[in-house]
């Protein structure tokens, strides 16, 4: 009797250790296939841009990870935000920045991983642009995935306005553009559709600058500094150029949000809108069409250049191999064709890779495309070639001579000035 009762209870007790070790498994299982957590930083937060950055969250999350958005209004307040979770100690997994040298210090300062076990599988340095490159990498090292290539000097009209005004076709030189305002005007519309802050002013000047005054002038400018062609005459040109359009914008136009600007080309309220292609997806989500109900044009001219200029995805520092193992899921994801693609197709800019099928993007985007296949055209935007602190410096000059009545050789000694440091 003791026997059976004894055999009995080494069975029961087994039995019970089975289900114990059988329950730790399927733990350890569970934790196993647990989706590698990314919290990621952006100011993404239009109607166009949620959609757009929605497209990445649902690769990652399909590829095996779980996407926290932390989504924050305005580009500096999210950077700043990314500094001070980093230096906090309570890091993101990835934050967005613009392509450009914003990341720099952060670099210099070994807060950053790098990506490159992701950039050689992905072939990054053969299927991008130059200036994208030189912008991602430090010392051999890629420290971002860039996402796409924005041109910041695009031009959108409402056809709508362009018919009540009788203008029949795009203006094919800077002095075509300003008598097509004109018109505009007499119509009785709002001719350019405008936000009055201090960095849609600065991309409405670049605009200025690299049509008007040429490749050259605006490389002599940004990326040598040079003092003599910021006081030539040349130089002085543009900056005549670049205040004629503030005789064609609205009183309301201080402090707009560029979203609003490109709302009132999508109502037909205004004309034209210099803007980055991002403002396409404004018109993307009114269910607008390109060429129908909008037209776009990326300057004047076969030769005109392209700006070339984006957002990419930096990954703070850490030494946590699930961190670690989630900052290369997301870098591979957002920067694979079909991810590229689906999300370009909502943002209005163009894939970082010039290997995708670009028949599902519209025609501004396909033209966009075509176009940047031409190195020539090619021209990386100042924030690619000039320190943050520098470039606010040369904000602060441009909105003094937009919104005062300066005269454009003040506004060019305070330019030179400023470049000067």
């Amino acid at each position: 009797m003791n026997k059976a009762i004894s055999l009995a209870g080494a069975v029961t007790l087994a039995l019970a250790e089975l289900c114990v070790a059988a329950g730790a498994t399927a733990g350890m299982a569970q934790a196993a296939e647990a989706p590698l957590k990314a919290t990621v930083i952006h100011w993404w937060t239009s109607g166009g841009e949620s959609a757009a950055i929605k497209q990445f969250a649902d690769a990652y999350n399909k590829a095996g990870g779980q996407w926290v958005d932390n989504a924050i209004a305005g580009a500096d307040q999210a950077r700043a935000t990314t500094i001070n979770r980093i230096v906090g100690g309570n890091a993101p997994v990835a934050a967005q920045f613009n392509t450009s040298k914003q990341f720099r210090d952060i670099v210099d300062q070994g807060m950053l991983n790098n990506v490159d076990e992701v950039a050689a599988k992905g072939n990054w340095d053969q299927i991008m642009p130059a200036s994208i490159l030189n912008a991602i990498k430090s010392n051999g090292h890629f420290y971002a995935a860039p996402v796409n290539i924005h041109m910041p000097a695009w031009f959108f009209y409402s056809k709508a306005a362009f018919a009540k005004a009788g203008i029949k076709e795009e203006p094919k030189t800077y002095d075509e553009f300003l008598a097509v305002l004109a018109r505009l005007k007499t119509a009785g519309l709002v001719p350019l559709a405008f936000g009055g802050q201090v960095w849609q002013e600065k991309i409405t000047f670049d605009a200025v600058l690299a049509i008007v005054g040429g490749q050259e002038l605006y490389l002599k400018v940004y990326r040598d500094r040079d003092q003599a062609a910021v006081k030539s005459e040349a130089f002085k040109q543009v900056l005549t150029a670049f205040k004629k359009l503030r005789g064609f914008v609205d009183p309301g136009s201080p402090g707009r949000n560029w979203n609003d600007a490109t709302a009132m080309v999508v109502t037909g309220k205004a004309g034209i809108q210099i803007m980055g292609d991002w403002a396409k997806g404004e018109f993307s989500a009114a269910r607008q069409v390109a060429g129908k109900d909008f037209g776009c044009f990326p300057g004047f001219g076969p030769n005109s250049p392209y700006i070339v200029a984006g957002d990419a995805f930096v990954f703070p520092k850490s030494s946590d191999p699930n961190t670690i193992k989630a900052q290369k899921l997301m870098a591979s994801v957002i920067t694979a064709p079909a991810a590229q693609v689906a999300f370009s197709a909502r943002k209005g800019s163009i894939p970082i890779r010039g290997d995708v099928d670009d028949s599902s993007l519209d025609q501004c985007a396909r033209l966009g495309i075509a176009i940047i296949k031409d190195k020539s055209r090619q021209l990386p935007n100042s924030e690619m070639l000039i320190e943050p602190d520098l470039n606010g410096a040369l904000q602060d000059v441009l909105t003094n001579f937009w919104n005062k009545n300066q005269s454009p050789e003040d506004a060019q000694k305070a330019f030179a000035s400023a470049l000067k440091g």
